[in-house]
């Protein structure tokens, strides 16, 4: 029987601007299925936590914007599970905002916070993982992330450093925090075995992250002044606009995991990426051919002295006919296509060109 007390938060209002023209501002990444499973990150991503969280404790947070595309994704979600921010303001924000609504229903919840758009594999690990996590919350004040143990050095993740070694699935102190560290760094880490990749999944008391939120993010937590009584009701929504006109864009490791003296963190053995850029899309399309390209399976393809490539269609009905490409990323969709080197700086700077006003459209 699942413990009633245990709640999820699933993060869902980001706009997954790094994978233009796949994941637009009206179709953001979390509604996308890039396998070939028929479920987008968002379905799976309930569907994982509906097996250690109660149904009705799972709580989804996006943005006013896309609360049609939550319901067409999950129709079962009840509407009181469904919290809307006006903007996108990070995870911070966001997790305030949901923890008071959770305190609201049970002062005792457990909380699994959890992106959205994650790929997650081995589940029995991840569920044995997470539920430890949580057991162990529920006595303590800990505030816990979830760290995978790196299987390379790759330097689009982050990475924690942990103080110790972890005993008897009890979670380890955290020394420190270091964001996409460059190649060499990354390597220096994974020869340590000290540090782990961050998951960005956090595991604590909801009474525990409020008071840090509290101590550690008052320029959060002040505004929410008179919660209680607007939580819940038909004033919900009109409070909440009004609260985010002045809330600071943050995110939770930098409000609060990099100040508090009480972060742990659980090493995981799961296998588990985060899909938040090409590179990291590479590697979890379904199908590479023998020349280390990555191609979606329903795509209909001629390649020919091509290497390393990326190649996705979101059409059936089209032939994709390279020739000579290497180290390229090649999208087809109804009305872009984008050819661009496989070289993030590159794409980032080709893309920051969709800001100017004639391609608005296309955004």
């Amino acid at each position: 029987m699942l413990n009633n007390h245990y709640y999820c938060i699933i993060m869902a209002g980001g706009i997954g601007s790094r994978f233009w023209p796949i994941s637009r501002a009206d179709q953001p990444k979390q509604f996308l299925d890039f396998s070939i499973q028929g479920r987008s990150f968002l379905r799976r991503t309930y569907d994982r936590m509906k097996v250690v969280i109660p149904e009705e404790n799972i709580l989804v947070v996006s943005l006013e914007r896309y609360r049609d595309q939550v319901r067409a994704h999950l129709p079962e979600l009840p509407e009181k599970n469904l919290l809307l921010e006006p903007y996108n303001r990070n995870t911070a924000p966001c997790i305030a905002f949901a923890t008071y609504a959770i305190l609201q229903r049970d002062p005792e919840a457990v909380t699994v916070v959890t992106p959205s758009d994650h790929a997650i594999a081995h589940h029995d690990a991840f569920n044995k993982t997470l539920l430890e996590a949580l057991s162990y919350a529920a006595g303590s004040d800990a505030l816990i992330t979830l760290g995978v143990v790196p299987t390379r050095a790759d330097s689009n993740f982050g990475y924690i450093q942990m103080a110790g070694k972890s005993e008897d699935g009890r979670p380890v102190k955290i020394k420190t925090f270091t964001e996409k560290p460059d190649a060499d760094l990354a390597n220096v880490f994974l020869e340590t075995k000290e540090f782990l990749w961050n998951s960005g999944i956090f595991v604590w008391r909801a009474d525990a992250i409020r008071q840090a939120l509290e101590k550690y993010a008052p320029e959060i937590t002040s505004l929410w002044a008179g919660w209680p009584e607007a939580l819940g009701t038909d004033g919900q929504q009109a409070f909440v606009d009004r609260i985010y006109t002045d809330m600071p864009r943050i995110s939770i490791d930098y409000a609060v995991m990099e100040k508090t003296d009480n972060a742990w963190v659980y090493p995981a053995e799961f296998r588990w990426a985060d899909i938040g850029n090409w590179e990291s899309l590479y590697e979890y399309l379904a199908y590479h051919d023998d020349r280390g390209n990555a191609l979606n399976r329903t795509a209909r393809r001629l390649l020919v002295d091509s290497s390393d490539n990326i190649v996705y269609s979101t059409r059936d009905d089209k032939l994709m006919a390279i020739r000579g490409l290497e180290d390229f990323i090649v999208i087809d969709t109804e009305d872009v296509l984008m050819i661009c080197p496989r070289d993030e700086q590159k794409l980032k700077d080709f893309l920051s060109r969709l800001a100017m006003p004639e391609y608005e459209e296309y955004r």
